[in-house]
């Protein structure tokens, strides 16, 4: 993180973020009633969202597109007790909404508490009060039935802090283990500060939430969140435990996603906007999916600070990280017609079933070469062939084609709420060149954006 970037929780207990929130809670969401998660994402990806204890609703959770929530905060004591977890039946309720919807809770202890970690400082430096800490921490996860616990200590030094911070979580890690828990930590996206977390830490935890926010110009932006990530990866931690975290808000003033998106519905789609004369920046639609899609590609999952400031519908962050992870799935087993740009059909040049064949647009007209088949692979049939990225290509431009059905990536699709149809091997989604609507114009992958030319219309 840049020194002089404002730390992730710096508004937590300030009255403009108490406001924040308040205007946060008011909103609401329809509780998910897809399968869980874990079944709907690729194998082991984390979706993973912060739920502040003085924010938003157990109600409004989108529970269905979530594998983990971490309940925030819970404070230490320099003799290793904790302090009072706030609001215990918010929490309780949390715990039987997300379990009934197979998402797992974890508590958040620590938080940028305004800067002050003494308390951490103070525990970790003793074996006794490190003991007393992981004794507390256990009767917590066992009173309210949680599944791990998330250290977000705001930041233990290079150094003897460092020192102290590994023992802690290593004592931490055979507790919670042993018990069949999860352990997480939140560590900043880089700089000195982070060398404080010590490679052996990477031993204990099951992942790492990296707060790749607050830092970057713009904020958060695309390719200084990744650098983020790949920092710790360079580092030695395995992309299975590097969890990319992103904001929900904005900087330099702390406005968020759904304020910005009341303000103006166009904001969903940008990353920076005039708020009161001032530029405000934060992460739209496009880069949400963008850094999802390298997470799925590169690391273990994304993370999100934090779930009452989201919107509902169809600008939902964490809608488009679920879909954009492969959580939304085409209709299966329907057959017909996909359209595209200015009306027309996806088809099959010349209705010729040899490999290698062109699928391209074309007026409809109801022929057998334009009638698709969702399978259960994900692929779409036509001609006893399916729709193929030409030699499992990646790059942008790379042709689509028809090909014997061989169950490879090249012939995976994933609808996306958008309308695109996306191609998990490469990242990248179903193109129509040019962009054009001219009979004969050749489909492609390319980058995956909300142009009228990558949306799709699957058969009904």
């Amino acid at each position: 993180m840049q020194s002089s970037a404002i730390p992730r929780r710096t508004t937590r207990w300030s009255a403009a973020g108490l406001t924040l929130a308040a205007v946060a809670t008011s909103l609401t969401v329809a509780v998910a009633t897809a399968p869980a998660a874990q079944a709907a994402l690729p194998a082991g990806f984390k979706s993973v969202g912060y739920m502040p204890s003085w924010a938003g609703s157990v109600d409004s959770v989108q529970y269905g597109k979530l594998t983990h929530i971490n309940y925030s905060f819970a404070l230490p004591n320099g003799n290793g007790t904790l302090q009072a977890i706030p609001d215990t039946g918010k929490l309780t309720s949390l715990v039987n909404r997300a379990h009934a919807n197979g998402v797992k809770v974890s508590l958040a202890i620590g938080g940028w508490n305004d800067g002050n970690d003494s308390a951490f400082e103070t525990l970790a430096g003793n074996a006794t009060s490190r003991t007393t800490f992981v004794n507390s921490v256990v009767t917590a996860v066992n009173q309210y039935n949680l599944d791990g616990v998330d250290i977000d200590w705001e930041y233990p030094d290079p150094g003897t802090s460092g020192n102290n911070f590994t023992a802690l979580m290593g004592q931490l890690g055979t507790a919670m283990h042993s018990r069949g828990k999860l352990l997480t930590a939140a560590v900043v996206s880089g700089g000195g500060t982070a060398e404080g977390v010590q490679t052996a830490v990477f031993n204990h935890v099951d992942w790492l939430n990296i707060m790749a926010y607050d830092g970057g110009s713009p904020h958060a932006n695309y390719d200084w969140s990744i650098a983020s990530a790949n920092y710790w990866k360079g580092r030695g931690l395995p992309a299975a435990k590097t969890v990319l975290g992103v904001p929900f808000y904005s900087r330099p003033n702390y406005y968020t996603y759904a304020q910005l998106v009341a303000m103006d519905p166009a904001n969903a789609n940008r990353d920076c906007t005039t708020v009161g004369g001032a530029q405000q920046c934060y992460n739209g639609l496009p880069t949400i999916r963008r850094k999802t899609q390298w997470a799925v590609a590169n690391a273990g999952g994304i993370m999100n600070w934090e779930l009452s400031q989201d919107t509902t519908g169809s600008t939902s962050l964490l809608s488009a990280i679920f879909e954009a992870a492969g959580g939304a799935n085409p209709p299966v087993g329907r057959t017909g017609p996909v359209t595209g740009i200015g009306g027309k059909c996806v088809d099959v040049a010349g209705a010729n079933s040899a490999n290698g064949t062109a699928v391209q647009l074309w007026t409809c007209n109801g022929t057998a070469a334009q009638s698709w088949t969702v399978g259960t692979d994900g692929a779409l049939r036509a001609l006893g062939k399916c729709m193929d990225v030409t030699g499992a290509g990646t790059a942008n431009g790379t042709p689509v084609q028809l090909w014997d059905c061989n169950g490879t990536g090249a012939q995976a699709w994933q609808a996306q709420s958008g309308g695109t149809l996306r191609n998990p091997a490469s990242g990248r989604c179903l193109d129509a060149t040019g962009p054009g609507s001219a009979d004969g114009t050749r489909l492609q992958i390319w980058d995956c954006a909300t142009s009228s030319n990558q949306v799709w219309r699957l058969p009904a």
